[in-house]
């Protein structure tokens, strides 16, 4: 497995390590319970060191990602803004979701999920132009993720940073402990939150801050179980889940991401043609009708006939039920349609649901 630059510090704190996309990273320090509790009411830290970072440059790159990415990149502010879109193939299947930061002049960064950096680098290589230079600098860059309703007020008091002002999607350069770093506000949480970019052999510093000074505030580590319940919780996608390279962001419910007004980009033709003529099939959200706790994988059924499957599923500790995401074919994407869940042989009850699960409460604007 891969270590981010975090790993030991993990490791000291108890972490639970599994093999995430392989990486080694901590599943949990306590448990995942408490650790998604610990989130909605306070602020946690989570390493997210292993997503990539691809850097798009030259007086064509505007161009090039408008045409590469299914997002319109002029939707972001200069310097500042954030933009999510969707890579896909020619057929109009998701290669993989990610985050533009429009830089000031001419330079993108691309934030993208980490089992996806070597094929996402690529596919933006493959179709590059003149007038664009493309270099991978994941394996150079650290990135610790600050969620909770406190995260504002901890990152502020221990690093001395004025954040109150800063929009939801937004970012800037800044220093920490004397270094350059990338302050976002964004995360995966449904919470407000932060995202701390910056080199490797920076990252250790701010980790062990918010580790030691951090939990007189509220600040507590967490491990990728809480975030994975989080991000379901808040409706949020996960690439291999609920996208893939058979699945089309329309198809994902992603059409916000999908700007069909900008001009031509790679698989247009296809997801204007499921704009215009419609999906056969379509990702809902759904919470359990009794104790029953979904998975991945599991069959969805209605009238006792097989119609998709689960995406993604769990407890939901804010929810208090269980929850999930799946496909389901045409007929069974409105809310209150009764649907079961394959589980162990029997059917449990379950019900379509509008998503998000619970009333987001990140930065507005």
């Amino acid at each position: 497995m891969k270590k981010t630059p975090l790993y030991d510090r993990h490791v000291s704190l108890g972490g639970k390590i599994v093999d995430f996309s392989g990486w080694g990273l901590p599943v949990y320090y306590t448990s995942i319970l408490v650790e998604h509790q610990w989130t909605r009411s306070s602020c946690s830290f989570f390493d997210v060191s292993h997503l990539g970072e691809i850097e798009v440059s030259g007086p064509e790159a505007f161009n090039f990602l408008q045409k590469r990415l299914t997002c319109d990149i002029a939707k972001g502010q200069k310097g500042s803004g954030i933009v999510y879109g969707i890579l896909c193939d020619e057929k109009g299947n998701a290669l993989d979701d990610v985050l533009v930061y429009v830089g000031e002049k001419d330079d993108y960064h691309v934030i993208v999920n980490a089992a996806n950096i070597e094929r996402d680098f690529s596919e933006f290589k493959k179709y590059v132009t003149a007038g664009v230079s493309i270099a991978n600098h994941s394996d150079d860059m650290a990135c610790i993720a600050i969620q909770g309703p406190k995260s504002e007020t901890v990152l502020e008091r221990l690093f001395g940073l004025k954040l109150k002002d800063m929009r939801y999607y937004s970012f800037r350069a800044d220093t920490i402990n004397g270094n350059r770093v990338w302050l976002s506000r964004s995360g995966y949480t449904g919470e407000d939150g932060f995202e701390i970019f910056t080199l490797n052999q920076n990252i250790g510093a701010i980790w062990d801050k918010l580790t030691k000074e951090g939990k007189l505030l509220g600040a507590l580590p967490a491990g990728l179980g809480a975030r994975n319940t989080l991000r379901l919780e808040a409706g949020n996608p996960l690439y291999g889940h609920e996208l893939d390279e058979e699945t089309t962001p329309v198809e994902a419910g992603l059409r916000f991401a999908v700007s069909f007004t900008k001009g031509d980009f790679i698989g247009r033709v296809k997801l204007l043609e499921q704009k215009e003529k419609g999906i056969q099939k379509h990702l809902v959200g759904f919470k359990m009708t009794d104790r029953s706790i979904p998975r991945d994988g599991y069959a969805v059924l209605k009238a006792g006939k097989k119609v998709g499957h689960v995406t993604s599923g769990s407890f939901a500790p804010t929810v208090g039920s269980g929850i999930g995401m799946a496909f389901v074919a045409s007929g069974c994407e409105t809310a209150g349609t009764k649907l079961g869940i394959e589980i162990h042989g029997r059917v449990a009850e379950a019900e379509v649901v509008s998503r998000p699960f619970v009333a987001l409460r990140h930065r507005k604007g």
